[in-house]
């Protein structure tokens, strides 16, 4: 069993803050969350690394979309990993994938060798594989550390039938994270269901209202179903009920 954990996936300052306030044993470091996450700047994981003395790791991803990269994406991935090496992050969380449903594994090996001695997180590229079996003895063969899955559902709670299997199999040499549509309200099923100790949350509670005064309420800068005075933020005293439950399971 892997030891007691709980990542905050984080998407700014302010949010990483409130995680690491709240108890948050690591942090993911994104953008776009909105989007499912994509590859934070430099500039904010400077600032958080200098502020910050939770372990961090990065979030490797380009776009928004499937994890078939090409040759410039790969280019562009491995840039990124030095990079965020050389600032001193604690490891990315990296996915790539080939079009049969297979992790690509000369690809994830050219990621891996980026990171060098970094920590190393499969992301949910793997709820997308055709094997979730097979794709967890790959990412154990390359020296993964993590892998984070909802159990190939849209959520860890209707994953939780997959998510134990993995955890199962997994027999200590990698660490299953369960994510997606995890909170305090049900991260005690979850580990109750699967056996999994590693949980992976934003513990978002709703939005922060905007300080702005004018509001254009027309006018949408990104996809219209979204308010563009609402701050998605993280939420300290969630993070610290998620904290509170994930350390009794040691």
């Amino acid at each position: 069993m892997s030891r007691p954990l709980i990542e905050a996936c984080v998407g700014s300052y302010a949010s990483c803050m409130a995680a690491a306030r709240g108890g948050a044993d690591r942090l993911e470091l994104c953008a776009n969350l909105v989007i499912g996450g994509t590859t934070p700047s430099l500039a904010l994981a400077k600032q958080v690394l200098r502020d910050c003395d939770v372990p961090v790791n990065v979030l490797i991803r380009p776009r928004f979309g499937d994890f078939l990269y090409d040759e410039a994406e790969m280019e562009q991935m491995c840039l990124e990993i030095e990079a965020f090496r050389r600032l001193g992050v604690n490891g990315v969380v990296i996915g790539t994938l080939n079009p049969d449903g297979d992790l690509d594994m000369e690809k994830m090996k050219r990621l891996m060798d980026a990171a060098g001695n970094l920590d190393v997180t499969l992301h949910r590229a793997f709820d997308m594989t055709r094997d979730p079996i097979q794709s967890l003895e790959d990412a154990i063969a390359l020296g993964c550390k993590t892998i984070l899955t909802s159990g190939q559902a849209p959520s860890a709670p209707a994953g939780a039938a997959l998510l134990r299997e993995l955890e199962s199999r997994s027999g200590g040499r990698i660490t299953i994270m369960a994510g997606s549509g995890v909170k305090s309200g049900n991260l005690q099923a979850l580990h109750d269901q699967t056996g999994i100790c590693a949980f992976h949350t934003s513990a978002r509670k709703g939005g922060v209202d905007s300080g702005m005064r004018y509001r254009k309420k027309e006018v949408s800068m990104g996809l219209p179903s979204l308010s563009e005075y609402e701050i998605w933020q993280t939420d300290e005293t969630e993070v610290r009920a998620c904290a509170r439950i994930v350390h009794s399971f040691a």
